[in-house]
């Protein structure tokens, strides 16, 4: 079972590359990000078409998420996280499929920093890891995807000088990433590349696609259900490479 997170930046700009990975890998679950689009225009006819069911939790212009499931539509478990009621963003849907439990979440970018934008993506990251503990209670196959904003080692950065005072790579994003990881989650791009290197995001600006000027901060975090049925991980880096592709590369876990 091959389980992806993609942040498609714009699922209606990326609808054809969407549907071109859809149809030549066939993952069995994919974890959308940053849809950018309503409720209402989710592209649901496009999808169905390409052989997927979906769930999603969309607002119009930011945010947005979704799960995709090859030849079945996920029950739905929970859109948003508890902890604060007037938060309008779209940033967390949570499905069943598969006999798997799956989020798909795009947490806040958190800049500029400091200040109230990197204080919500502090409080949202707490929010996320109560939720986490819940689900470590029920001792099931879970699998948190998503894009965490978050680069949780220096070797998870082409140059650690230029991100240093971004909201990325902040001790206090660093130390959230690392709490919940230590509650029993296994981040499966660490342990299949201990020794970092392995980016999921290139910016458009400066070449740094060209230059390979990456970073890492799309996860997969594995349950210890999940972990221990997990066979492989890695980054479909070419996508990123096609015409008008997302900015982040599809990123993935297989497990038995």
């Amino acid at each position: 079972m091959k389980i992806v997170t993609y942040n498609v930046n714009g699922i209606k700009a990326r609808l054809p590359r969407l549907i071109e990975y859809l149809t030549e890998d066939q993952p069995d679950i994919v974890c959308l990000q940053e849809l950018k689009s309503s409720d209402e225009t989710f592209p649901v006819a496009e999808i169905e078409a390409a052989g997927y069911g979906a769930v999603w939790h969309g607002q119009k212009a930011w945010n947005g998420v979704a799960i995709l499931a090859k030849g079945a539509t996920p029950v739905v478990r929970q859109r948003g996280l508890d902890g604060e009621p007037e938060d309008e963003h779209s940033r967390y849907i949570e499905a069943e499929t598969g006999g798997i439990v799956v989020a798909a979440l795009y947490l806040p970018n958190g800049n500029p920093q400091p200040g109230p934008k990197f204080d919500y993506k502090l409080r949202w990251m707490d929010r996320l890891a109560a939720r986490a503990r819940v689900l470590l209670a029920e001792e099931v196959p879970a699998v948190l995807a998503g894009d965490y904003n978050v680069i949780a080692n220096d070797d998870d950065t082409y140059s650690v000088r230029a991100m240093q005072d971004d909201a990325l790579m902040q001790p206090e994003s660093r130390e959230c990433y690392r709490a919940l990881v230590g509650q029993g989650w296994t981040d499966a791009l660490r342990t299949q590349f201990p020794k970092g290197g392995v980016w999921t995001f290139w910016d458009y600006q400066a070449g740094a696609w060209q230059r390979d000027a990456g970073f890492r901060i799309d996860h997969l975090l594995l349950s210890p259900q999940a972990a221990d049925r997990m066979i492989d991980a890695g980054v479909d880096k070419a996508y990123r490479g096609r015409d008008k592709a997302s900015d982040h590369a599809p990123t993935w876990v297989r497990l038995r």
